[in-house]
């Protein structure tokens, strides 16, 4: 009897949440409701306006998302786009991040939500 409650208790999974709000809720958020959670730097960015360069990379992952079969994984998005926040919607997402020499493929994952493109990139060989 102890052995199998062990055994449930290993098998639970950790829930994603981010400033205390769980990955589901975070996609029906709206983007100022979602801004005002992210840093004060982040919060700048995007009061100060998000670029064309930058919706348009939005797009085109949002494209392949719904473009891929059930259960399977999107195409790879290409970027130089080093700069950009990570979102909640991006989440599933692979993406190709340039540094400055090659693309490496990088699978987004709720813990990088609020992070930059680039922190995944390493631009040197440490």
């Amino acid at each position: 009897d102890s052995a199998a409650e062990e055994l449930r208790k290993k098998r639970r999974f950790k829930k994603f949440t981010y400033r205390g709000v769980d990955l589901d809720q975070l996609l029906d958020y709206t983007n100022d409701q979602l801004v005002e959670m992210f840093t004060a730097r982040m919060r700048r960015r995007f009061s100060r306006g998000i670029r064309r360069k930058h919706t348009s990379f939005l797009n085109r992952l949002r494209k392949a998302k719904k473009n891929c079969p059930a259960l399977e994984k999107p195409e790879c998005i290409k970027t130089h786009l080093r700069d950009t926040v990570i979102l909640p919607e991006m989440v599933g997402s692979i993406v190709g991040i340039y540094n400055g020499k090659v693309f490496n493929q990088v699978e987004i994952k709720p813990e990088m939500i609020g992070h930059y493109l680039g922190e995944f990139s390493i631009t040197y060989k440490p």
